[in-house]
């Protein structure tokens, strides 16, 4: 139930009956075709904005004013989200009447459809009022279901009309509008799960979609917990499109009881398994999938969850001590895996032919870095793409002697580390597979780096973990006779430095990043055959701020 203040709950109400008296105006021309009490939606368009938009200015002023609580806070967002989507059913109802004027041949419509149509719409509309009192979501979902009704109905309108086109090719301009029109009514479907998805989200106490709704609602099934004590916490959105939430019991003190993660069902189905492979290959590190789901292109998981911190928690939060005893346990966890999963066929990660796909996004965001050839001062000056280019040529005779099976996506937030057990878990699988340990090296040295942490003394923990790090891979390097090893760092490490600016707005960080990722590409550059064994990184040069 959301409870809303009254001057809200009175706009609300007023919107309500404003945007359904316009889809009844408009219901009115497909009784009885040309009814001209269909044009007064035409006039009436500044009132259901002046509503949504008093309903905005009210949650606004309530988000203000005294303390934030989380769920009031979603409430009221939700009701703004409401609003707008009830002025677009009026907007809407607005295009379709435009659309009509066109058509002079009442005998094309297909008036039973539309009919059908706009009554489920109405029925969408008079149910809102009691799906934002009720105390569960069950109307709310029934509001979000008719959109699917409303697709069925649209799909066998565009079949009418696409059918009358041919028929009928003298009516072709009537028809399109039709066909416009019958679109605007799809429109509505997607206004009214968008109120359905507000109000669910208002229930939960957090953003959810209506898909989402119904894969956590079938996957807390499988905690042995009552389902009316469970407490869903938002934890983070990937930028793959994923949401992350936790779920916790009653007794919240005592942790999550599970993690939740929904959304494309091609990562989702990666990332199962990835961990089923993690499971076979090295056991104990990933988390195990109490269920899996899928509905449509989406899917869900529920992971268990694993008690300790990030390893991003650690660096930025905890004690010098623990800082260095996390490193010293993932060093030997990496050791162990690497050992244990070594294959003797070379590998290329093909560090230049990454950085290829995604400069265009880099350059999207920073169109600053997207520079030409040159000179400076009469000296030929090479271009980021240029330098990128050529190496990717070079690199193909720099392989990896071996292969070992590595994360793929081996940023500090996907690592944890339990200080009680002593153990490392790796989360976040979906990218895993045989591939250049250096792959997995350079993308943990350069998400520490870009912990966008002003803080002097954090900043310079950050830096000296890099290094330490850097020291512990270049060991097993060495014991591996891994010649190319520095070589094909500076690759991965200049394809992390630059692709990672993608998702930095910050223009410093992002410079020294990208000028990082430049100096690097043109070192390597400069070698001539036959020094590639003997090149080091200037790490300290690097790893600075």
């Amino acid at each position: 139930m959301i409870k809303l203040p009254k001057t809200i709950r009175e706009n609300l109400h007023f919107l309500s009956v404003e945007v359904d008296s316009q889809v009844a105006s408009l219901q009115s021309f497909f009784e009885e075709p040309g009814n001209p009490r269909m044009r007064r939606i035409l006039d009436r368009a500044g009132y259901a904005y002046n509503l949504k938009t008093r309903i905005h200015n009210s949650t606004v002023q309530k988000l203000r004013a005294g303390k934030r609580r989380a769920q009031r806070d979603i409430s009221l967002r939700s009701v703004e989200f409401i609003a707008t989507d009830l002025e677009r059913i009026a907007e809407i109802s607005r295009n379709c009447v435009k659309q009509l004027e066109y058509v002079e041949h009442y005998a094309l419509l297909q008036n039973k459809r539309h009919l059908k149509m706009l009554k489920r719409v109405r029925r969408g509309l008079n149910a809102l009022e009691d799906a934002l009192e009720a105390r569960d979501s069950a109307p709310a979902i029934q509001i979000g279901q008719l959109n699917d009704r409303l697709l069925d109905d649209y799909k066998k309108l565009l079949r009418g009309y696409a059918a009358g086109l041919k028929a009928h090719p003298e009516h072709s301009e009537e028809l399109i509008a039709l066909l416009f029109v019958a679109y605007e009514f799809r429109q509505m479907g997607d206004a009214l799960l968008h109120i359905s998805e507000s109000i669910i989200s208002a229930n939960l106490g957090q953003p959810v979609s209506f898909e989402r709704y119904f894969s956590l609602q079938s996957l807390v099934a499988e905690l042995d917990e009552d389902e009316d004590d469970l407490k869903i916490h938002t934890i983070a959105e990937t930028r793959s499109g994923s949401a992350i939430s936790g779920i916790s019991g009653k007794e919240e003190e005592s942790g999550y009881l599970a993690i939740f993660k929904d959304g494309e069902k091609r990562k989702l189905k990666e990332e199962r398994q990835g961990v089923r492979s993690w499971h076979e290959i090295y056991p104990g590190l990933a988390p195990r999938i109490l269920s899996y789901k899928k509905r449509g292109q989406s899917a869900a998981l529920l992971i268990e969850h694993l008690p300790g911190h990030t390893f991003e928690q650690i660096v930025l939060n905890e004690s010098d001590a623990l800082v260095d005893e996390t490193l010293k346990r993932l060093g030997k966890t990496l050791k162990s895996i690497w050992s244990q999963t070594r294959t003797l066929e070379p590998v290329s990660a093909n560090f230049m032919q990454q950085m290829q796909k995604r400069l265009p996004e880099v350059y999207r965001i920073h169109p600053e870095f997207d520079q030409g050839d040159g000179f400076i001062c009469g000296v030929p000056v090479t271009s980021f793409t240029t330098l990128v280019e050529r190496l990717q040529e070079r690199e193909k005779g720099w392989p990896a002697p071996f292969s070992v099976y590595i994360h793929g996506d081996f940023n500090v937030d996907n690592i944890i580390y339990d200080p009680l057990e002593k153990r490392i878990n790796f989360i976040d699988l979906h990218r895993s597979r045989y591939m250049d340990y250096v792959q997995d090296v350079s993308v943990f040295m350069v998400s520490n780096y870009r912990l966008q942490i002003l803080d002097v003394e954090t900043r310079a923990r950050i830096m000296s973990l890099a290094q330490a790090f850097y020291k512990r891979a270049y060991r097993y390097a060495r014991k591996q006779q891994d010649e190319l090893f520095e070589i094909r760092l500076a690759l991965g490490l200049a394809r992390s430095f630059a692709t990672s600016t993608r998702f930095i707005h910050d223009k410093s960080l992002a410079r020294r990043m990208f000028l990082r990722a430049r100096y690097l590409l043109e070192q390597v550059d400069r070698l001539q055959p036959g020094e590639e064994k003997s090149y080091r990184i200037p790490m300290k040069e690097i790893f600075v701020d």
